[in-house]
C-alpha cells in the first residue's frame, strides 16, 4: 500500500465522507462513490445515505435501485431522518423484498420498483421522519394517511400533519390542505380556503398543485374564470412532467386557447403525455390523425395512438380503433380484430362499442362464443325493461345468433322494443310484410314500417316507398312514394336513387322527367348498382335523356352484364348487331349511311 493510500485508510469516516462530497462538486464522480462508500462502510449514517443516493441517482456507478434503497435503508435504521423520509418515499413507489435482505445477490440488481406500494411501510418511516421534525415528511405521511387502506387511512390525522408542514413551509403540505379542503367543502368560503392553499402550493412550484390551479382558473371554481391563466398554469404543470397538464396545455395549443396557436409545439406535448401514459393525450392524438383538417390524415398513425389509448384504458379509442379495422384505414381490413376492439370498447362501457359489436356478429363476424355472449347480454338487459336491448335480442333470435333461431319469439320482442325504438318498429314490419310471422299481414306490416319511415330510417322510407308505389298493404301514392325515394336519395341511399330514376323515367303518377332520371341513374351506376347500369345502357346509346353516346353507353352495359344482368346481355348483342348493320349499310349506300350516322351522333348540349 502507497504512503498516500494509507494517509486515506488513516483517516476518519466524517473526513472521508466531506472529501468525497467535494469531489462530487467537482465532478469528480467516480472519486467520490469511493470515499463516500468507504465512510458509508464504516457505519456512518449519513454517507449511507449519500451512498443510497448515489446508487438511486446513477452518479459514480451504474444506477441500482436496490441497492440504492438498502444504504437508504441502513440509514434510516441508524436514525438519518432524511433516509426515512427518502424510504418511506420508495415504499410507496414499491420496492421488491430484495431491498430488506442485505445478502447481496447478483441477480438483485436487475430488479426495479414494483409498482405496488407497500403503506404500511411508508407510514412507519414518514411517522419517524414527521415526528422528528421533516416537513416534507410530515406532508407525507398525511398523504399516507388520506390514501392508505382501511385500518391505517385517518383523514383527521392527516389534516394535522398537513398543517404542520405548511406552517413549517412546506409547499407539499399547502397541497394537502387543499385537496383536502376542495374534498369537503361545502361553503364558498371553505372552498376559498382551499384555493388559497393550492394556490400557495402552486408557487411552490409543485406540479400537481399547478395543474390543479389550472383547472380550477378554467372552470372558474372560487376564483374569476381565466382561461388564459390556466393554460399557463397547465404550461408549468407540464414543465413539471405532469402527464394531464401536458395533455391540457398540449390542447390549448393546438385550439389557440388562452394562447396563440402552435400545431407543433401542442403536438409534441400531447405526445409527451401520451409516451408518459396518459390515455386522454393519445386519443386526442389518434383524432387529431384520423379527422385531418389542420394534420393531414394519416390513419397508420392514428391507428397507433388510439391502440395505445385503449391498451390504458380508453374506451371510445377501443371503438375507433375497431372502425378502422373494419373499413381497412391505417391497417389490414380485419373483421376479427375489429370484433376485438369493439368487445374491448362495449366492456368498458361505450354503448356505441356494443351496437357495433352486436352489428358486426350480426354479419358474421366473431367467433361462436362471441355470438352466445352477445345474445346473453341482451337478454339479459331485454328481461329487464331495455328496449334497445330487446330490439338487440329479437334480431338475434331472427337470425339465430347465438341461439336456435325462433322467428315467432323474435316477433314477440320486436313489438316490445317496436314502443320506443325505430329499427324495431321497421324490423317488426318487414317480418310481418315477409310472412315471418303468419300470412295475410301486409297492412299491419305497411303500418309499422309507415312509423319507421315518418321517423327518418333511411331503410324504412326506401321500404314504404316501394309500398306505396306498388299499393301492396294499402293505397297507392306515387307521389309520396317519389318524395321518400328523393329524402333517402340524397343520403346516398343506392336503391333509393335507382327507384327515383325509374319513376322520373315514366310510366308512374308523376311528371316524367328523363334528364333527371339520368342524374340518379348516374349516380347509383357509379355507386355499382347493376340495373342502373343496365339503365345507363340503355339511356346513353338510344339517346333517352336527350343525349347520345354509344361507347360509353356500350361500356355501361358491360358493366351490367359482369354483374349477372342477363338483360344488359341481350342489350349488347342488339346494339353490336344494329351498329354492324349500319357499318355495312355505310359501305353500300352512303346516303342512308348518313342518315344513320346523324341518327346516332353524341349530342354535345348537355341539358
Amino acid at each position: 500500500m502507497g504512503l498516500f493510500s494509507r494517509l486515506i485508510a488513516r483517516r476518519s469516516p466524517q473526513a472521508r465522507l466531506e472529501h468525497g462530497l467535494r469531489l462530487i462538486e467537482e465532478e469528480d464522480f467516480a472519486g467520490a462513490f469511493t470515499e463516500i462508500g468507504a465512510a458509508a462502510r464504516s457505519d456512518l449514517p449519513e454517507a449511507q445515505f449519500r451512498l443510497g443516493r448515489l446508487y438511486l441517482d446513477g452518479i459514480g456507478i451504474p444506477r441500482d435501485l436496490v441497492e440504492g434503497a438498502r444504504w437508504t435503508r441502513r440509514a434510516a435504521q441508524a436514525g438519518w431522518n432524511e433516509a426515512r423520509f427518502v424510504l418511506a418515499t420508495l415504499y410507496l413507489v414499491g420496492l421488491p423484498d430484495a431491498v430488506e435482505n442485505d445478502e447481496f445477490v447478483l441477480s438483485d440488481v436487475a430488479q426495479n420498483f414494483t409498482g405496488e406500494a407497500d403503506y404500511r411501510k411508508a407510514a412507519h418511516w414518514a411517522s419517524l421522519a414527521a415526528r422528528d421534525g421533516s416537513a416534507d415528511a410530515q406532508a407525507l405521511y398525511g398523504y399516507v394517511l388520506t390514501v392508505g387502506p382501511d385500518g391505517l387511512r385517518n383523514p383527521e390525522e392527516a389534516l394535522t400533519w398537513y398543517e404542520r408542514a405548511a406552517e413549517a413551509g412546506c409547499a407539499q403540505g399547502h397541497l394537502g390542505l387543499g385537496l383536502a379542503g376542495l374534498n369537503t367543502a361545502t361553503t364558498e368560503k371553505e372552498q376559498n380556503k382551499a384555493v388559497h392553499h393550492l394556490r400557495i402550493a402552486a408557487e411552490g412550484k409543485v406540479g400537481s398543485a399547478l395543474y390543479l390551479m389550472g383547472v380550477i382558473c378554467e372552470r372558474g371554481a372560487g376564483v374569476p374564470q381565466d382561461i388564459a391563466r390556466a393554460t399557463a398554469y397547465y404550461g408549468e404543470a407540464a414543465e413539471h412532467n405532469i402527464r394531464s397538464g401536458q395533455a391540457r396545455y398540449g390542447l390549448a395549443l393546438i385550439e389557440g386557447r388562452g394562447i396563440e396557436r402552435d400545431l407543433v409545439r401542442g403536438e409534441t406535448w400531447l405526445r409527451k403525455a401520451a409516451l408518459s401514459g396518459d390515455p386522454e393525450a393519445a386519443a386526442l392524438l389518434g383524432d387529431l390523425h384520423a379527422r385531418g383538417g389542420d394534420f393531414a390524415p394519416n390513419y397508420l398513425e392514428a391507428a397507433n395512438w388510439y391502440r395505445l389509448a385503449a391498451e390504458g384504458g380508453h374506451a371510445a379509442s377501443a371503438r375507433a380503433l375497431g372502425l378502422l379495422y373494419l373499413t381497412g384505414s391505417g391497417v389490414s381490413r380485419d373483421a376479427a380484430q375489429a370484433a376485438h376492439w369493439f368487445r374491448v370498447a362495449s366492456e368498458r362501457g361505450d354503448s356505441a362499442g356494443t351496437a357495433d359489436l352486436a352489428n358486426l356478429i350480426l354479419m358474421g363476424a366473431g367467433s361462436e362464443q362471441d355470438r352466445v355472449t352477445t345474445r346473453e347480454q341482451y337478454e339479459k338487459a331485454a328481461r329487464s325493461g331495455d328496449l334497445v336491448a330487446a330490439f338487440n335480442y329479437g334480431v338475434c333470435l331472427a337470425e339465430g345468433v347465438g341461439a336456435e333461431r325462433d322467428e315467432q319469439q323474435a316477433a314477440e320482442w320486436m313489438l316490445k322494443a317496436a314502443e320506443g325504438v325505430v329499427n324495431a318498429q321497421y324490423w317488426y314490419g318487414r317480418m310481418l310484410l315477409e310472412g315471418r310471422v303468419g300470412p295475410g299481414r301486409d297492412e299491419e306490416g305497411r303500418d309499422w314500417v309507415s312509423k319507421a319511415a315518418e321517423a327518418g330510417m333511411i331503410d324504412a322510407e326506401v321500404l314504404y316507398g316501394q309500398l306505396l308505389l306498388s299499393g301492396r298493404g294499402g293505397p297507392r301514392d306515387h307521389k309520396e312514394a317519389a318524395r321518400l325515394f328523393e329524402r333517402a336519395a340524397v343520403r346516398d341511399n343506392v336503391v333509393a336513387m335507382f327507384s327515383l330514376g325509374a319513376m322520373l323515367g315514366g310510366g308512374h303518377d308523376i311528371p316524367t322527367d328523363r334528364e333527371r332520371a339520368f342524374e340518379w341513374f348516374s349516380r347509383a351506376a357509379a355507386r355499382g348498382h347493376s340495373a342502373a347500369q343496365l339503365m345507363m345502357g340503355r339511356y346513353l346509346t338510344r339517346g333517352l335523356a336527350g343525349h347520345t353516346d354509344i361507347a360509353a353507353g356500350r361500356r355501361w352495359y358491360l358493366k351490367a352484364e359482369a354483374q349477372g344482368v342477363a338483360q344488359a346481355a341481350v342489350e349488347l348483342s342488339q346494339l353490336d348487331r344494329t351498329l354492324a348493320a349500319s357499318d355495312t349499310r355505310d359501305k353500300s349506300r352512303p346516303d342512308e349511311a348518313a342518315s344513320v350516322v346523324a341518327d346516332t351522333a353524341p349530342e354535345h348540349a348537355v341539358g
